[in-house]
């Protein structure tokens, strides 16, 4: 095992330093962020950071990075107060990743990496017809972490598009049966293996294995 302290941390090379940190927290999810601007332009991003945070309402967060350069989605996203965000599938992980490059505001990332925009009534910014499940979001909050620099982004989930036969009936959405990916660092993509579903923990008792099905 090697050790790093917080010396040797910030003595690494950037690109290095950064590849690690965000080698730490493990799997994380792979979405695209869809927006549009008022003029009409589309714009698609790749996040890692998007969070669940409560159910009712049902709110979403994810981080943006510093806005000292321009940054197309959240510019879109305070002018329309409109999102999507669609998971990656391993249909268009090379598609999805290449999302990340620095196009120019007048290029769309949907033509230059081949997806295809899909719309819904009453929601302006689009959807990635390619992803398997996807949901749009209306802004509810942008709040600055002074510590970097960073936005958390906060929306609340008005519409969501899935495969009915993926939902269990508990409510449950078997992510695998759609080939969602998870992302590791900053480039590494991965399928995953579900182990089983357990019961919910209780302190008299331990958990179960549960059927895929639901209970």
């Amino acid at each position: 095992m090697t050790h790093f302290n917080e010396n040797q941390l910030s003595e690494m090379p950037t690109r290095q330093r950064a590849q690690f940190i965000n080698s730490l927290s493990g799997y994380k999810s792979a979405n695209l962020v869809g927006t549009i601007d008022n003029a009409g332009q589309t714009n698609l991003a790749m996040i890692s950071s998007v969070v669940h945070l409560g159910a009712s309402p049902a709110l979403m967060g994810f981080i943006v990075r510093p806005n000292t350069v321009t940054r197309h989605t959240l510019e879109n996203i305070e002018q329309t107060n409109q999102y999507t965000i669609n998971q990656v599938n391993s249909s268009i992980w090379q598609q999805a990743h290449q999302t990340s490059a620095r196009y120019d505001k007048s290029q769309s990332e949907f033509s230059e990496t081949g997806l295809s925009p899909f719309y819904i009534a009453g929601v302006s910014a689009p959807f990635v017809a390619e992803s398997e499940l996807k949901y749009s979001l209306e802004l509810q909050q942008i709040i600055p972490i002074e510590l970097n620099g960073t936005l958390f982004v906060i929306g609340k989930i008005t519409n969501v598009i899935c495969n009915t036969s993926v939902i269990k009936q508990d409510g449950y959405i078997d992510i695998e049966a759609i080939d969602t990916v998870a992302i590791s660092g900053l480039d590494s993509y991965h399928q995953t293996r579900r182990l089983s579903r357990l019961s919910y923990a209780k302190p008299e008792s331990m958990t179960q294995q549960i059927p895929l099905d639901g209970m």
